[in-house]
């Protein structure tokens, strides 16, 4: 099965292993540890590209959220396929830091997919791209709304991902 690197790039506390664990494990850490450097998990994607016939092995690199940019000259960016950019919805800083990190990832590994992931939405009730700062209601790339809590749009972030790297590999 072909494998591919996911980054989970975000500030502390927005939620990275909270979504990676609902998406592994179908569970929800219990107890608030920050990841300190890398956690890696691996996840089979059935039902990926085009008429959803592939499977793709993920292997998701967990980032410590205290590396910033300097993510980027380090070796656990080397070799990513794509990456989910997450922010927490009650924390306007995660998200404005979302737009510097795409620039950091778009800068050091050109042309890889990435998504932007607002998680904690079960906090606000219905989303409304208003809280959201203009560089993000104006991307072109995916923005995807997500509940780690309520397992809401956890496997379709990753699937989407995953979908567009296989188109891009063809």
């Amino acid at each position: 099965m072909n494998a591919k690197k996911i980054l989970l790039l975000g500030e502390i506390g927005v939620g990275k292993t909270s979504l990676v664990r609902r998406l592994v494990h179908d569970e929800l850490p219990t107890d608030y540890r920050a990841t300190m450097g890398v956690d890696l998990y691996r996840y089979e994607m059935a039902g990926v590209g085009e008429g959803g016939v592939k499977s793709l092995e993920l292997v998701v690199w967990d980032l410590d959220g205290n590396y910033g940019l300097s993510i980027f000259r380090h070796v656990y960016s080397k070799g990513a396929s794509g990456a989910l950019i997450v922010g927490d919805i009650m924390r306007q800083s995660t998200l404005e830091h979302m737009a510097v990190l795409a620039d950091g990832f778009s800068e050091a590994l050109p042309s890889r997919q990435f998504s932007f992931v607002i998680n904690k939405v079960d906090l606000v009730g219905t989303p409304d791209g208003s809280l959201l700062p203009e560089r993000l209601r104006e991307t072109r790339h995916p923005l995807i709304w997500t509940s780690a809590l309520r397992a809401q749009n956890v496997q379709s972030a990753f699937k989407q991902v995953a979908d567009a790297i296989i188109r891009r590999e063809g």
